[in-house]
């Protein structure tokens, strides 16, 4: 006889709801069910913790990269982490170099549209006949420009 034994409401050996499941039968798990994943094992598995604190700017940039490449934020910070670990030679002051050298080569190639534009300019006066009085001055900038952009090369090219 069933006691006065009750789980949620029902007495024993009884379903707690109708339809649901019954005491001593197995139920089948329906096609698309989720199953539970396999854990990974004691040896792999992560015991450390670390927190770490971003504003939103971080946060969100983050969090897009992850997306990006199917992983979890943590998990995406993980493999960046040790990526960064593993390579030796990109240490703080050398990305701080190539920051620099970057941005003077942006630096070069604004300059080199600006000097671009003026020799368009003297060009099409050459060629309606005139002699414009800044050729020299802008034949001058050209020479800067290219100077300019071959050292950052240079630097660019010795790094490597």
């Amino acid at each position: 006889m069933a006691g006065a034994v009750q789980h949620r409401g029902a007495l024993d050996r009884q379903a707690a709801t109708e339809g649901g499941s019954q005491p001593g039968t197995e139920e089948q798990p329906q096609s698309g069910a989720r199953t539970t994943r396999k854990r990974s094992p004691q040896k792999n598995k992560r015991a450390r913790v670390c927190n770490i604190r971003l504003n939103n700017d971080e946060w969100s940039r983050l969090t897009i990269a992850a997306r990006t490449s199917r992983k979890s934020l943590p998990a995406y910070l993980v493999r960046a982490g040790l990526a960064a670990a593993d390579d030796t030679e990109n240490t703080a002051a050398v990305i701080a170099g190539h920051r620099d050298l970057i941005a003077e080569l942006f630096a070069a190639r604004r300059h080199l549209g600006q000097v671009g534009n003026n020799l368009n300019q003297v060009a099409r006066a050459l060629n309606s006949g005139g002699q414009p009085a800044e050729l020299d001055a802008v034949v001058s900038a050209v020479q800067r420009a290219v100077t300019r952009v071959q050292a950052v090369t240079d630097r660019l090219l010795e790094q490597d």
